[in-house]
């Protein structure tokens, strides 16, 4: 390991990211260290961290290297490895541009989720390509303290229960992760957002993210909540024909959500690289010791 280790630090509608770009693969992160790197008051502080890797350079990539030159590497910041992160994505899109390896317009990135579409555009917003849902069949329980919803069962490439409140405060503090019933729907833990309506195909949300707590933005997440919504409304596009467009409002900002008849899902938002600098690789290694 180099003395140096460059990072960027990045965020979209306020869900932040440490960025670690090692296009060779070079780099040793275990959890430890990620969780270390991604620690609001020892560490850079991000809820995950976005290790940015070419495809062809990652065992879990290689595959997907004739459609994607770069692969996302995702951690939870708790260091836990994470199938997808619909903010991360655009963030990750921004760094390569930044970085100079590309330019305006299309691209795609290589996720555990899959090769992923993305679109840059001349005005600074950025649209990702998510893929469809999936909807399991099976009913979901959601709770905080004594209240309890039922929850939409959305799989984004990663799993999310979606629960219609009165009030988002009763989300409560979101430390902890919410119960929810049956402990069989998610094995592996799941992200759980509480949404309220705002007007006509306008929502919010706040969320609870698997290994990393109540974030400011969660782009699966306003993907998931767009589907379970529209599917609510009576507007599920494979039956109307039509495109369902939601404007989700999430603690750090507003992504557009649009699901096309063929249940292709479009996110639209912000994506910003806020800071570069270098990281003392000893501290690193005494972070996972």
């Amino acid at each position: 390991m180099s003395t140096r280790i460059a990072f960027l630090k990045g965020h979209g509608t306020e869900n932040d990211f440490v960025i670690v770009p090692d296009p060779e693969n070079t780099l040793d992160l275990p959890p430890a260290a990620v969780a270390a790197l991604c620690d609001r008051r020892a560490g850079i502080g991000g809820d995950g961290l976005l290790h940015v890797v070419r495809s062809a350079s990652h065992p879990e990539a290689r595959h997907m290297a004739a459609e994607a030159e770069w692969f996302m590497d995702y951690r939870n910041g708790d260091g836990s490895i994470a199938e997808m992160c619909g903010n991360g994505v655009r963030v990750f899109a921004r760094y390569l541009q930044h970085a100079g390896y590309v330019t305006e317009g299309d691209l795609s990135v290589a996720t555990r989720g899959g090769v992923k579409s993305v679109h840059i555009d001349k005005a600074g917003d950025i649209t990702v390509g998510m893929g469809r849902a999936l909807l399991p069949a099976g009913d979901v329980t959601v709770s905080v303290g004594e209240r309890s919803w039922p929850a939409r069962n959305v799989n984004m490439g990663n799993p999310h229960a979606v629960a219609f409140v009165d009030d988002l405060a009763h989300a409560g503090d979101l430390y902890a992760p919410p119960p929810f019933s049956p402990a069989s729907a998610y094995p592996d833990g799941v992200n759980v957002e509480f949404v309220v309506d705002r007007g006509p195909r306008h929502v919010a949300l706040r969320v609870h993210e698997r290994g990393a707590g109540e974030t400011r933005s969660c782009g699966t997440g306003a993907c998931a909540v767009a589907v379970a919504t529209a599917r609510r409304d009576g507007a599920d596009p494979a039956i109307t024909g039509a495109p369902a467009t939601y404007t989700v409002d999430v603690p750090g900002g507003t992504l557009v959500i649009t699901e096309r008849p063929d249940g292709e899902i479009e996110m639209t938002g912000p994506a910003v690289i806020v800071a570069a600098g270098e990281l003392d690789a000893e501290w690193l290694e005494r972070s996972v010791r």
